[in-house]
């Protein structure tokens, strides 16, 4: 998947193409050329212990359970992430439908286009299904909508209600409606949110290992910076720090004004002593995502740098605080804002421009959200991004974000809080 660093840097790489592809290349090269302080780093690959065929398993008696609690016959996934969760399935197709619909009781069926059946069979074998799976194949010059159609009315469901997943493409869920006329069609989010929202204790070590793994790249990095190098030269020290560690995984970088820029800019940026440098990035492990921010300067920071990186550091620690089980979701994002405008960088959006977080898990972004008005209930084991900023334009933005676990009791950081501009890692 193409991360919004990876596309901002894409982007800016066509403006600059020259210089930067032989670093590019350096970099795809077993990384021959890192600092000491990125070829000191030992992997971590053996510490994530793959998802299990028992896991999923158990997630789709959970989904069973959501359908029938939300008057669903069945759910209907197609190619991403509920997908994986639910399967181990992989996918890429394009304008085919490859399906998967898992009814609230009964077994599981695939649609597949015909010449993909060697594919599909390949990773439904390693499903909870793999045994002996309905695989229901498709020609091209044939409608997959009637496979669907045809599979619900052998489940005895195809006047029943069918959720859709979210991400399903228009074409495909238009198509269906056509085709299955006798079925009512709503969202399966309060099914697939339901699951993925709620992280079981080994999802939840993943997640800690992938922000470990994150933290740690972060400060190989940040002892290899030098004045004078590139916003690309620094992402790509970002990424082999994490292939160091076993990983892939990437950052956005940002100098200066630029810093302001929440989600970047793909202006040429340079480092230059004693302004602020931004990265924010994360990887994956077995799936699992992190997504932590670091701010900081190379040399000494100025006052007015100093005040605004305490304020979001207490606006973080303020949301941290005001985690916990049943707190609405919006009352954390209030939580950090009410600090940040307290401090003179309110009112509302003016200066903190965005939520206070957003769910985590196998997407970097995904149910549920920090953001205002929103009323859901935290629950333990619940994750999210906590990450305040203040965005001052034409001068700088500070940003830390690191993610949080929902406990019975409050909230945990997977990663200690930065504690400062000039020593964002603590003392060596």
């Amino acid at each position: 998947m193409l991360s919004r660093r990876r596309f901002l840097k894409t982007g800016s790489i066509a403006a600059s193409v020259g210089a930067v592809l032989p670093k590019l290349a350096e970099a795809s090269e077993g990384d021959q050329h890192v600092p000491p302080s990125i070829a000191a780093l030992k992997s971590l690959r053996d510490e994530a212990r793959p998802i299990t065929l028992d896991e999923r398993s158990q997630r789709q008696e959970r989904a069973r359970q959501l359908m029938r609690e939300n008057n669903l016959s069945a759910i209907l996934l197609a190619e991403g992430t509920s997908l994986n969760y639910f399967t181990g399935i992989r996918w890429w197709g394009g304008e085919r439908l490859f399906a998967m619909v898992l009814p609230a009781k009964g077994e599981a069926f695939y649609v597949a286009p015909a010449f993909e059946e060697g594919r599909a069979r390949e990773q439904i074998t390693l499903s909870p299904d793999g045994a002996h799976p309905d695989v229901r194949i498709w020609q091209e010059n044939e409608s997959p909508y009637e496979r669907v159609t045809q599979g619900l009315s052998d489940r005895g469901i195809a006047g029943g209600t069918i959720g859709i997943e979210e991400t399903v493409k228009f074409v495909f869920s238009d198509s269906l409606k056509k085709a299955a006329a006798g079925a009512t069609f709503t969202s399966a989010t309060p099914v697939t949110a339901g699951c993925r929202m709620i992280k079981s204790p080994h999802e939840i070590e993943l997640m800690r290992l992938a922000s470990k793994v994150t933290l740690t790249a972060y400060q190989a990095t940040y002892s290899a910076l030098k004045v004078g190098m590139t916003h690309h030269e620094v992402a790509d020290l970002v990424e082999a720090a994490h292939r160091q560690l076993g990983f892939e995984g990437d950052a956005l970088v940002l100098f200066g004004e630029f810093s302001a820029f929440p989600h970047g800019s793909v202006t040429p940026q340079v480092i230059h002593e004693g302004t602020i440098i931004l990265i924010d990035g994360g990887c994956r492990a077995e799936g699992y995502s992190s997504d932590i921010t670091r701010t900081f300067v190379i040399g000494k920071a100025s006052d007015k740098m100093k005040q605004v990186f305490d304020i979001v550091h207490r606006a973080q620690s303020a949301a941290l605080a005001a985690a916990k089980p049943r707190a609405e979701a919006g009352s954390i994002d209030a939580a950090a804002r009410q600090v940040i405008s307290d401090a003179g960088y309110g009112p509302d959006y003016k200066y903190f421009t965005h939520r206070l977080g957003h769910g985590m898990g196998m997407d970097g972004h995904e149910w549920p959200y920090l953001v205002r008005g929103n009323p859901l209930k935290l629950q333990p084991h619940m994750t999210f991004s906590d990450e305040p900023g203040v965005y001052i334009r034409g001068e700088f933005g500070i940003r830390l974000e690191d993610d949080m676990h929902i406990t019975e009791n409050g909230a945990e950081l997977f990663t200690p809080q930065s504690p400062s501009l000039e020593e964002p890692f603590g003392r060596s």
